[in-house]
């Protein structure tokens, strides 16, 4: 398993579009990737789950994987996260 810590730097945090683009970096690789907020753990191959975390600006999330592509999985997930969602940052 590997798994990454990141934060959630936009302001408005996980939303609809920021959901939406999670889920398209990680139904790209071969394996389970999930993110887990504080507060629940879900899959990140689900938008309904990724929305479900609501995970405002500033938040630490983990982002996991397990399988044949986890360590690839992870880092687009965590670079997704990172790069704001093109939106405005705290």
């Amino acid at each position: 398993m590997t798994e990454v810590t990141v934060t959630v730097p936009n302001r408005l945090g996980i939303h609809a579009r920021p959901a939406a683009l999670i889920v398209r970096a990680a139904v790209e690789f071969d394996c389970d990737v999930w993110v887990e907020s504080p507060a629940d753990k879900v899959n990140a191959k689900s938008i309904m789950g990724v929305m479900t975390l609501a995970a405002s600006g500033g938040t630490s999330i983990i982002v996991s994987a397990e399988g044949d592509e986890e360590s690839e999985a992870v880092q687009a997930v965590v670079e997704v996260i990172r790069s704001g969602f093109g939106e405005e940052m705290i």
